[in-house]
């Protein structure tokens, strides 16, 4: 038995992953274990975790992995800084004593916390990880590899071909130049934060119109045929600064960047727009070219801009490509899993035999909860709950619960893998509701309006509400597709802006974004198990095979991990009922809770 820890920490979503024969045993970002969202610190936690998954202790661990390189990553911030200068000396001292205080030595570093001595530490490249996290856990033997993300050690974007157990990359577009900080810039400058909130960008675009889309091509990059672009580095400050963009921007917009939590206005829309188009055709523009250089059939995504997935979704309806398959954890986290699969594969040179449906087990690769655990966290709370010990039953109950238009957190089993909740850590609703959609941004998710949610479908139901192949396998959320026409309801006219958050759009409004579109999971039974019966308990009681599915949190927090997080979480929202494990507890049931009065309840009514 040969086993390999995979590491990324100290950018942002850290995460650990073990990987045991090829076998990914173990999955987490550290984040879930800290309750500090994006955590960046060394994954002390998820490590822990993984090694006890696989039943392994540090010292038995053949092989670690670091996602990237430090020593070349630093020599691209020296290198900038020298090219910049004396222009961003602020910005260069605040990242020297972080380098100086670690990231150079990070061998050292590593062995510290694991409290390992002399053994193998693999350093990858950041792109290499990004291309081996989204080609081997795929069900293609052979495919073209995309990777898009803000920057790693000086790549920002890279493709190459996957066939077997190797990955060869051809070729890179380089830093400064980027598409992942492009977005980031615009993300910033809608006042939204870096590296958290460019999907709320993409969830704005709809709401706008592409008005600024032909100014940032003609003023701010320019993209050419095969998708490479070189940027206008004169209108962004994040090689020098400590802003994302400049003045500059600023005067050719004709406006200042918006202040957090201040009013979104139409114009903040319009620039989600324009910069959501000019991403996508970079997108487009990419996979076209690499299709032509390869003449492949399947296409494999990675990188924070492969969760753009719109763009992703364009790529699969719109491109030569039969078939594309895309991290779940295509960030950083992500990064952890790719090295560990490089070592096992590229460095080791073991075969490789494509999983079926494929190697990712549906993401639920984290941490499980136990019966006596959600028992345990449920007494500690003094919460009265029921136990329903027969599954389908359970199934049965919280299908009626659901029907009955109750919002439900449903923690289940292992926790996913990535930034989606897929059924293990989610808060659930009825799409067909007209007000589920305000309701569970306001009082349950706290959270900005024009946030939309995305279904859970049975996979053998997906084409008959989506824009979709019949059966489409779509189990991580990775993929925006249309509502079909024929579940549509014609838009009121005259609408603008977040006027449109009053508009029934659809037979199942809930989930049905403004431009008709939806970011689209499919369950099936081999992957979703109990998920997959609860869905299936839906649809015979309502004759509608979806359900909301959002991930376990409230805005600003992790993902649920741990029983006690699911009841915590659920205490402190307006959701209904919780479902841990085999345990049911209802709101309604608790009015000699303290935290429960009457008062208290009534605040997160539907009404």
């Amino acid at each position: 038995m040969t086993s390999v820890l995979g590491i990324s920490a100290y950018y942002h979503d850290s995460a650990a992953v073990v990987v045991v024969d090829g076998n990914i045993v173990a999955a987490a970002q550290e984040e879930r274990f800290t309750r500090v969202k994006h955590d960046a610190s060394f994954p002390t936690g998820a490590v822990d975790y993984c090694l006890r998954e696989a039943g392994l202790r540090a010292e038995e661990v053949d092989y670690v992995g670091f996602y990237e390189k430090p020593l070349l990553k630093a020599d691209r911030l020296i290198e900038t800084y020298l090219g910049v200068a004396p222009r961003g000396f602020r910005s260069f001292l605040r990242a020297l004593p972080t380098w100086l205080g670690g990231k150079l030595f990070m061998a050292r570093e590593m062995r510290r916390a694991l409290d390992r001595h002399g053994k193998r530490i693999v350093f990858c490249e950041h792109h290499e990880s990004h291309a081996a996290s989204a080609f081997f856990p795929s069900p293609f033997s052979e495919a073209a590899i995309l990777t898009l993300d803000g920057v790693g050690e000086w790549a920002t974007a890279t493709w190459g071909i996957g066939r077997d157990s190797t990955i060869e990359l051809k070729q890179e577009v380089k830093f400064p130049h980027s598409l992942g900080l492009l977005y980031s810039a615009f993300t910033y400058y809608a006042g939204f934060r870096v590296n958290s909130g460019e999907y709320k960008l993409m969830g704005l675009a709809p709401y706008g119109e592409p008005v600024y889309a032909d100014l940032i091509r003609d003023k701010l990059m320019d993209i050419r045929e095969d998708g490479s672009f070189r940027l206008d580095l004169s209108y962004f400050n994040y090689c020098q600064g400590l802003t994302m963009t400049s003045a500059k921007l600023d005067r050719l917009l004709g406006r200042k960047p918006r202040q957090p939590e201040s009013p979104l206005t139409q114009d903040d829309m319009n620039l989600a727009a324009s910069i959501q188009r000019v991403t996508e055709e970079v997108m487009l523009k990419s996979a076209n070219y690499i299709h032509q250089q390869t003449g492949l059939d399947n296409l494999c995504l990675a990188g924070g801009v492969a969760l753009n997935c719109v763009g992703a979704g364009r790529i699969l309806r719109e491109t030569p490509f039969e078939n594309i398959w895309v991290q779940p954890a295509a960030g950083d986290a992500g990064g952890a899993l790719g090295v560990a699969m490089l070592i096992w594969h590229q460095l080791l040179g073991n075969a490789r035999q494509p999983g079926s449906p494929d190697g990712q087990h549906g993401s639920r690769l984290g941490p499980r909860i136990t019966s006596h655990e959600a028992r345990a966290a449920l007494d500690d709370a003094g919460v009265d709950y029921t136990q329903i010990s027969d599954e389908q039953t359970l199934c049965d109950r919280v299908a009626e619960l659901l029907a009955e238009g109750k919002v439900v957190g449903w923690a289940q089993g292992r926790m996913e893998f990535g930034p989606r909740a897929l059924g293990g850590r989610s808060i659930l609703g009825d799409p067909r509701s007209p007000k589920m959609q305000s309701l569970m941004n306001r009082k349950i998710k706290f959270r900005e309006s024009f946030r939309p949610f995305a279904p859970s479908v049975l996979q053998e139901h997906v084409h008959e509400f989506f824009d979709t192949r019949a059966c489409e396998d779509a189990p991580y959320m990775t993929l925006v597709a249309a509502v079909a026409d024929e579940k549509r309801r014609p838009p009121t006219s005259g609408l603008v802006g977040l006027e449109k958050l009053s508009d029934q759009l659809s037979d199942i409004p809930a989930i049905t974004h403004v431009d008709y579109s939806a970011r689209v999971q499919t369950v099936d039974k081999y992957r979703h198990n109990k998920y997959y019966r609860l869905l299936q308990s839906f649809y015979e009681l309502t004759g509608c095979p979806l359900l909301i599915n959002t991930s376990f949190n409230v805005r600003g927090e992790p993902i649920v991990c741990t029983a006690t997080d699911a009841v915590r979480c659920f205490l402190a929202t307006g959701m209904d009922a919780l479902v841990l494990e085999d345990f049911v507890v209802l709101k309604d049931d608790q009015a000699s809770h303290p935290q429960f009065s009457a008062e208290h309840v009534a605040q997160f009514s539907l009404d």
